[in-house]
């Protein structure tokens, strides 16, 4: 009876055993990848105490150089600026009450790998954009790689929870149709706070509420609300360890937040490209800094 019961137990074959082996390589690679994600994210936490001190110096370095002409520029482009001061005052509100504390309890229950590969998979539906702007842009070979992003990173990557891409050394973009605008000569119009979104511009306001929202594949999905709040949770989440960035920058909250993200909006407009004496100046302030 034993020796039956023995027979009758298939041995493995070579095809099965190959098989085997090869989806063992498969698993353990997208181990190391999504391993290397979570570094390269907490990585990003670690270094929020030096991005507060950039911003910082950034910020008053901004504010020390043509004092005057900065501010007569600010004034004309933030004409709202009791309306915009009133919607900062509700947004503040309702992040210190609701947005924030959901939040932490977000970052506490979320395991690294979950939270990492939650940004990664928006980060991957947002190379859609990317690629419909870089074209419109006349950026090729920047569309070229965010497609190829999106391609592996939808394959390789399990959907997008991992960033094979970037391991692959293919860049990762930031573009959206307000940056398209500017690039074809739209002006900004006036600085705009709105309503639970934030900061932005009568141009970047109207391609946000637009054309951004027709090119977000999560519009077109039955729970987008849903969705969407899940992305802009996991966004608020992962600007916690550099909120500090803000504190103390200035005296007045809302000037400090428009000032900032008015100097990012172009630099993302020209693609990273800054003047060299502003570069120079950086460099010098950053090298004073204390070790």
């Amino acid at each position: 009876m034993k020796r039956t019961l023995q027979a009758s137990v298939p041995s493995p074959t070579l095809s099965s055993l190959v098989f085997l082996r090869t989806q063992l390589i498969l698993l353990s690679l997208l181990l190391l990848v999504a391993c290397s994600s979570v570094a390269h994210k907490t990585e990003d936490r670690s270094r929020s105490k030096t991005d507060a001190r950039v911003i910082r110096i950034a910020y008053h370095s901004e504010n020390q150089t043509n004092a005057s002409d900065k501010t007569h520029a600010v004034d004309k482009q933030d004409r709202w600026e009791g309306f915009n001061r009133g919607v900062f005052r509700i947004n503040t509100g309702l992040d210190t009450f609701i947005v924030k504390p959901a939040a932490k309890a977000y970052q506490f229950i979320t395991p690294d790998l979950v939270d990492t590969g939650v940004s990664n998979f928006f980060a991957n539906l947002g190379d859609i954009s990317n690629t419909f702007n870089n074209l419109l842009q006349l950026k090729p070979k920047a569309a070229f790689n965010d497609s190829m992003r999106f391609v592996f990173n939808s394959s390789f990557g399990l959907g997008g929870f991992l960033d094979v891409a970037s391991e692959m050394q293919f860049e990762k973009h930031h573009e959206d149709f307000g940056q398209t605008l500017a690039r074809w000569g739209v002006g900004s119009g006036p600085y705009v706070m709105l309503p639970l979104l934030g900061p932005s511009t009568v141009r970047d306001a109207t391609a946000r509420l637009s054309v951004d929202i027709l090119t977000n594949p999560v519009s077109y999905h039955d729970e987008a609300i849903p969705l969407f709040a899940l992305n802009q949770l996991d966004k608020r989440a992962d600007l916690l360890s550099t909120e500090e960035s803000f504190h103390g920058l200035s005296t007045d909250p809302y000037s400090a937040i428009r000032d900032v993200w008015l100097q990012r909006r172009a630099y993302l407009i020209r693609d990273g490209k800054t003047d060299e004496k502003e570069q120079s100046d950086m460099i010098d302030e950053l090298e004073s800094l204390d070790e």
